[in-house]
């Protein structure tokens, strides 16, 4: 749904401290679930008598470690914000990713912003003055404070009933 008239304003962006704790929070989460699936694939191995499987997870070497984790991290990433416009941590942040509209951006934004959490020393991007990455450069997506937004949202839609009146 288009918001006619309404743009994200600096003052709307999330704070380079809450963009941080995004990052820490979310790798926190990619970690957890990384351990959890190698767990769980060594305890249904172990419970099907397939030590040759445990065996590999135990001993998997540092580059498939990364790759699965990037296969996890990818995943993590593109399905919570397509289905819910945030991450976990954004969620505790209290923070979401919209478009500049304030709309929810498409699949294929989110595929963008996803793809672009991949690129060397991306997340120290959005240390700028304005705290924007690439990854919400490239998908043209804003990470914003929910509330505010909310706020911002509502206020416009009331002066715009007040106006049509």
């Amino acid at each position: 749904m288009k918001n006619e008239g309404f743009t994200i304003t600096n003052d709307l962006y999330a704070t380079q401290f809450q963009r941080f704790l995004n990052l820490c929070i979310d790798l926190m989460f990619i970690y957890i679930i990384v351990l959890s699936l190698g767990t769980t694939i060594i305890l249904v191995a172990l419970s099907a008598n397939n030590f040759a499987l445990t065996n590999w997870v135990e001993n998997m070497a540092i580059l498939e470690v990364s790759f699965y984790s990037a296969i996890v991290a990818f995943l993590y990433y593109y399905f919570t914000e397509v289905y819910f416009s945030r991450t976990i941590a954004k969620l505790i942040t209290h923070t979401i990713v919209v478009n500049a509209d304030g709309s929810k951006p498409s699949g294929k934004r989110f595929f963008i912003r996803t793809c672009c959490r991949f690129i060397p020393f991306e997340a120290f991007t959005y240390f700028g003055e304005i705290p924007r990455g690439w990854h919400d450069s490239f998908s043209e997506t804003y990470v914003v404070k929910k509330r505010k937004l909310n706020k911002m949202k509502k206020d416009l839609n009331t002066l715009t009933n007040a106006v049509e009146a």
